[in-house]
């Protein structure tokens, strides 16, 4: 007997497809990085990772801040640097967020962009069968008229109202009225996003390409300044600019206007200054603080003022040196702290060797205006009783061995170690205008005048003008967004066969509304009842 195998027989369905699964790992991926909830969560990382930098002084903001963190904090600040915690915005991880974050914008703004065009381009979409079964609907109604006529009047009235329209006509004779509204929501979200996307932009590129720096610019012509930076007290250059590039002018305190309400506040302050640019002649330029110099490639802005002591030191051989030093406000009254260093005195003329041990060095306050009752404050920010505190040491200053140092205080080092010991006894010496101060080996320190100085911001930001147009519409959008309700409504017309006369007359129609909206607008049942009593009026 012969066996027959039985086969089954062959499918016409293809064989199933195998999946990519690192294809679907990356489109997923993409999918959430691209969604809103995730640039949500990372614009909240960015704006937590940016807490460091405001808490942590910033090498790249004050470099002498950071060295002064490594010595009160000797364990903790090693760490610190491993995790980029004195340079947190050009750090690794901020750059990770900022680069995820900017991605994830792209990704999700763009193509909703397309959609939203296109949903534009789209007319409102036909009348539903049964508008009784939408949110809000009006009962049918009767009034005279051709449908076609009373359709086209419908439409034109919602028109008036900014409805998008279109007109339909059916089979049946019978007429539909699409109208839709609130676009503009969705429009100010995407200009909401698309306007932080342009920010972060500005910010980057600002970044790259900007400059910063800060000096204290003290009256006189000859303490003018050139925009270098060997000049600046500090700067920061962004990684694709060279000092090469910075803009060439000079600038020159010639005067300074400060006026100060009974209490002490400031009411105006305004700085003269003397500008050349491109080595040409020095021009008169005034600004304020709340309208900075514009130059070509950078901005000059007015953050302050305070009052230089002119100190004139006599040393034992009878050579006299005078400076002018800042001393830097305190308070708001303009109680101000520095120091005045002379290295290069008590030169022995026979020698000429300097005495490393006899420099000078001068610490303590200056009051614009000294009190009566005689405390270590001033009373008031102008100088109507103008007094100094000071305290005299004699010593190695430690300004020959290289170490960056504050020049507005003495090393506490070099008074730690003994190099530099106090000359003056345990209370400060007070000088007024025009004294002279004897010290204990004949050399001479007189107060021979101030001068005022302005602190001033100088930065240059390419891109600020995309930054500002980005956070103007960046709050148009906002607000659109948030004022924006995309609603629909439907009317159908037909002929009313109640109200129809005899054949070839003009009767009347029936009409029917619906509503719909697409988001969230309490308001929405009251403006469709405005809508349907127009419509029955007929004056929509």
């Amino acid at each position: 007997m012969t066996v027959v195998e039985e086969r089954p027989a062959p499918s016409s369905a293809p064989p199933p497809r195998r999946v990519n699964r690192l294809w679907a790992l990356l489109r997923n991926s993409w999918r959430q990085l691209t969604s809103m909830r995730t640039a949500l969560v990372l614009l909240f990382l960015l704006a937590v990772a940016a807490i460091p930098g405001s808490v942590f002084p910033q090498r790249g903001v004050n470099a002498e801040r950071v060295t002064r963190y490594y010595q009160a904090h000797p364990q903790l600040a090693p760490w610190l640097e491993r995790l980029g915690g004195f340079e947190v915005y050009s750090s690794a991880w901020f750059a990770s967020i900022y680069l995820l974050l900017f991605t994830s914008l792209i990704g999700c703004v763009v193509p909703r962009l397309l959609d939203h065009v296109r949903a534009l381009r789209q007319a409102p979409p036909d009348a539903p069968k049964r508008l009784n079964r939408l949110p809000q609907h009006a009962e049918p109604w009767s009034q005279p008229g051709v449908p076609a006529e009373v359709a086209k009047s419908v439409a034109a009235g919602l028109r008036r109202r900014r409805f998008r329209t279109r007109l339909r006509e059916r089979e049946d004779g019978s007429w539909t009225v699409s109208a839709e509204k609130g676009y503009l929501k969705e429009t100010g979200n995407l200009l909401f996003h698309a306007a932080l996307l342009a920010v972060l932009i500005g910010v980057g590129f600002g970044h790259w390409y900007g400059w910063h720096a800060n000096r204290i610019l003290i009256g006189g012509n000859e303490l003018g300044f050139c925009n270098t930076l060997t000049q600046y007290d500090d700067s920061t250059l962004g990684p694709r600019v060279e000092p090469a590039d910075l803009p060439n002018f000079c600038l020159r305190l010639t005067d300074f206007e400060a006026t100060f309400q009974s209490t002490g506040q400031p009411r105006t302050f305004s700085a003269t200054v003397g500008v050349s640019e491109d080595n040409g002649p020095y021009e008169t330029r005034k600004f304020t603080v709340n309208d900075p110099l514009r130059l070509d490639g950078a901005n000059v802005y007015l953050l302050g003022h305070g009052y230089a002591p002119i100190l004139k030191y006599t040393d034992r051989y009878g050579v006299s040196q005078t400076k002018v030093v800042p001393f830097l406000p305190m308070d708001a009254m303009q109680t101000s702290e520095g120091v005045a260093q002379f290295p290069d005195v008590n030169i022995d003329p026979k020698s000429d060797k300097r005495d490393s041990t006899l420099q000078m060095g001068f610490e303590g306050l200056y009051l614009p205006t000294s009190p009566t009752d005689g405390s270590a404050t001033s009373a008031f920010p102008a100088e109507n009783n103008p007094m100094l505190y000071l305290s005299a040491y004699r010593g190695d200053l430690g300004l020959d061995v290289g170490t960056p140092g504050s020049v507005y205080s003495l090393d506490q080092g070099q008074i730690a170690g003994g190099d530099l010991k106090k000359v003056s006894g345990d209370r400060p010496h007070a000088l007024k205008l025009g004294d002279t101060w004897t010290l204990d080996d004949g050399t001479k320190l007189e107060f021979v005048g101030t001068r005022p100085f302005a602190t001033l911001s100088i930065r240059h930001d390419p891109t600020q003008v995309l930054a500002l147009v980005g956070a103007v519409v960046g709050l148009l959008g906002l607000m659109l967004s948030l004022g924006g309700h995309r609603r629909r409504v439907w009317f159908h017309v037909q002929p009313d066969a109640d109200l129809a006369g005899s054949p070839g007359e003009s009767g009347g129609t029936l009409l029917t509304a619906g509503g719909l909206p697409r988001t969230d607008y309490p308001g929405f049942e009251d403006e469709f009842k405005a809508l349907v009593k127009a419509a029955e009026e007929g004056t929509p």
